[in-house]
């Protein structure tokens, strides 16, 4: 750890005051020392705000100091957020595109693999998050700074950014909470330094990581009681975490660990002041954190160079890359086309939508190897493949594909623009209370939970039909699956239920196995470890606490 986040803290303060720059100096100078950095409220809020950037930037400005994780790659939440689909087989690759190392993360050869940049760049930059958290925690428990109701929001900003990036780490690099032995599978190292050069112990077990996360997430709470209410009507107003944010994150806590009162109690605390998206909005591109029940997310300042390294070029069928032209990504169709016609969430996944990629995974692209009786014609196929360019906005250049979805898509659909993040909404939290109640076996409780989601999306909803534990949580998985889809939440929801991917089962999922390779089928999680990333073999030989032997299997 010490050779990449070292210079962490310094860097960061700098970050906030050089936004206006395209590219960023990565070398950090003595222009401002740590002791300076956190004399005052006002320069750790400074902190604070490079840490908001901090989580869409590209990593090189993060991780500086000519660090071998400090590469380009990887723009951090652009990448780390659509992970989750991509590596569960929720968001699909239709063609053999393979920009950033998209595709051989779908196929399970990233994660797996101990010098990847993917296990190495999640890794320092959430050790990265710990470290300047570290800092403004420990200066503000000296005691000697005034207490004041801003710096209540910075220290517990502090506090949840470290809940979250523990929690990150933990679902990523050990086993999942629910499928092992919490007390003795080892979890990742707790860092409690405030300066360079940032050592830490051991590995702490699974257990102990929670423990910690649970401990900041209470302490988040209670400053954020007491400080200043979050600023509202900029869409950068949302990067801030406030105690919404950290009764949402202890929900995540709560649902991974099966605390499932304390899971049940925090989504709706986290919730109270988001309603829920009516159509128009749910429709709207999922790009703006303006959006009303957008409860956390990053606004992409324009002059962040993350343009081919964004969200939308991993994830969109808009964005005006070649991984998006020559590799629509589609929807798991057994998913699709269990959605009512009665739901308006059904429209974002073009089902006819005619497959006019001649390298298609599939073999079937082209007019010559059209099935869908839709299209009787070769004029009537290419009329279908020009409407949908003037109707979403994509250029001439963009294929189609049966399934491709358009759910997520950019302010400007055509251009390379990166627009917002959004990392947290009301509706996962009613989600997430329904499953709670379901797993505590209160049926009644999770239906109500559920209802006013199901109402909103699905004119003919009713939740009554779902009246017993085992069916009402496979609608839960249902409508996490729709609701949530192309945001990142697949992987850790495949861990938390053990369930595996299987594309072939059930009439199959519209991947091509040619494509998938061995990720084609993947067993459950409780018996194939390849659900749990590698340790970066950077952080073996560098840290002294730990070992080959520390090595995940």
């Amino acid at each position: 750890m010490v050779n990449n986040i070292k210079y962490g803290l310094i860097f960061l303060a700098l970050l906030t005051v050089s936004c206006k720059e395209d590219y960023l100096d990565t070398t950090p100078t003595d222009a401002i020392s740590a002791a300076d950095a956190l004399a005052t409220e006002s320069n750790m809020a400074l902190i604070i705000a490079g840490m908001h950037r901090s989580m869409y930037s590209q990593s090189q400005t993060i991780l500086p100091g000519g660090s071998a994780v400090a590469n380009t790659a990887r723009a951090n939440e652009h990448y780390w957020v659509p992970l989750g689909d991509n590596l569960a087989g929720g968001l699909i690759h239709s063609a053999n595109a393979n920009n950033l190392g998209w595709r051989t993360e779908a196929q399970w050869n990233s994660h797996t693999v101990e010098t990847s940049q993917t296990v190495e760049i999640l890794w320092y930059h959430r050790y990265n998050l710990i470290a300047n958290a570290n800092s403004i925690i420990n200066r503000v428990a000296a005691g000697d700074l005034p207490d004041t109701p801003e710096l209540r929001t910075i220290v517990g900003q502090a506090y949840a950014y470290r809940a979250y990036a523990y929690m990150s780490l933990v679902q990523h690099y050990a086993k999942g909470y629910l499928i092992g032995n919490p007390s003795s599978d080892p979890g990742v190292p707790i860092v409690e330094a405030t300066e360079a050069p940032f050592t830490s112990g051991p590995r702490a077990t699974v257990q102990q990581v929670y423990d910690q996360i649970a401990a900041d997430l209470t302490a988040a709470i209670e400053n954020f009681e007491d400080a200043a209410p979050r600023p509202s009507g900029n869409a950068a107003d949302k990067a801030n975490l406030n105690i919404d944010v950290a009764y949402g994150l202890q929900a995540r806590m709560a649902l991974a660990t099966g605390d499932w009162e304390l899971a049940a109690e925090s989504a709706v605390a986290a919730r109270q002041d988001y309603d829920i998206m009516g159509e128009d909005d749910w429709k709207a591109g999922f790009n703006s954190t303006l959006l009303p029940e957008v409860i956390w997310g990053s606004n992409v300042i324009t002059t962040e160079t993350t343009f081919f390294r964004s969200y939308f070029y991993l994830a969109s069928n808009t964005f005006n890359g070649s991984q998006v032209r020559n590799n629509p990504k589609i929807a798991d169709r057994r998913l699709i086309d269990a959605i009512p016609d009665t739901d308006y969430r059904k429209d974002m996944f073009l089902i006819d939508a005619p497959n006019s990629n001649l390298s298609a995974a599939n073999g079937n692209g082209g007019w010559e190897n059209n099935t869908n009786p839709e299209y009787e014609t070769e004029e009537e196929f290419d009329a279908e493949i020009d409407r949908l360019a003037s109707v979403w906005g994509w250029t001439s250049a963009h294929n189609t594909h049966p399934y491709m979805h358009v759910k997520l898509r950019q302010q400007s659909p055509g251009t390379t623009d990166p627009d917002d993040i959004i990392y947290m909404r009301a509706s996962e939290m009613y989600l997430i209370e329904a499953e709670a109640h379901a797993m505590m076996g209160n049926v009644e409780a999770a239906q109500e939970a559920l209802r006013p989601l199901g109402e909103e999306r699905d004119s003919a909803y009713d939740v009554t039909e779902f009246d017993d534990q085992a069916s009402l949580m496979e609608h839960i998985k249902f409508q996490r699956g729709v609701e949530l889809w192309g945001e990142g939440f697949l992987f850790q929801d495949k861990i938390r239920w053990d369930e595996g991917i299987d594309h072939s089962a059930n009439g199959g999922s519209g991947a091509s196995q040619t494509l998938y390779q061995d990720a084609y089928i993947v067993e459950k999680p409780s018996v194939n470890p390849d659900w749990v990333f590698k340790i970066p073999q950077l952080e073996l030989d560098a840290n002294p606490n730990l070992g080959p032997g520390d090595q995940n299997p």
